[in-house]
C-alpha cells in the first residue's frame, strides 16, 4: 500500500457507467481516507444519463465528471484497481492487486435497473472501504 491514504481506481472500458458510479459513491463514503480514481480504456463522449440520475437519487452530483481516459500514472499510483467488465480492453500492470467485479453494464438499461446495479455497487464499495481498513462506511445514501 502507498504511504497516505489507500488510493483506489475503478476501471471499465467506457468510464460512464459502472466506474463513474463506484467513484463517486467511495469519494462519497470515505471522504479523504481514500483516494478515488475512475478511468476507461477506451472512454465514451458522455456519462450514461440513467447513472446521473440514480447517483442524484442519493444526492450524488456526477454530472459534471467526464469519461476520462486511463493514464499510466493513475495505474501506477493505485493500490487496488478494481475492473468492471473489461475482459482484455483493460491493461494489466504487474505487481498491482486487481479485483474484478462482474456487474451489468447499465447502458441502455431502464432507471431501475441501473438502482439495482448501484445498490450492488454500493454494498461493494461498503466491503472495499471495510478492507482497506479506511473505516465504515455510513449507509446515509441508501433508503
Amino acid at each position: 500500500m502507498s504511504a497516505g491514504p489507500p488510493q483506489v481506481l475503478f476501471l471499465c472500458v467506457h468510464n460512464a457507467g459502472r466506474s463513474q458510479m463506484a467513484a463517486a459513491i467511495l469519494s462519497r463514503r470515505a471522504g479523504d481516507r481514500v483516494i478515488v480514481h475512475s478511468a476507461g480504456s477506451d472512454p465514451a463522449t458522455t456519462l450514461n444519463p440513467a447513472v446521473v440520475a440514480a447517483l442524484a437519487e442519493w444526492d450524488i452530483d456526477i454530472s459534471e465528471e467526464r469519461p476520462k481516459r486511463l493514464t499510466d500514472d493513475m495505474a501506477r499510483g493505485a493500490d487496488v484497481i478494481v475492473t468492471m467488465g473489461c475482459g482484455d480492453a483493460c491493461p494489466v500492470y504487474p505487481g498491482k492487486r486487481y479485483v474484478d467485479w462482474e456487474l451489468p453494464d447499465p447502458a441502455g438499461r431502464p432507471i431501475g435497473e441501473v438502482r439495482a446495479i448501484r445498490d450492488e455497487i454500493a454494498a461493494r464499495v461498503d466491503a472495499l472501504i471495510t478492507e482497506l481498513g479506511a473505516g465504515t462506511a455510513p449507509s446515509r445514501d441508501r433508503e
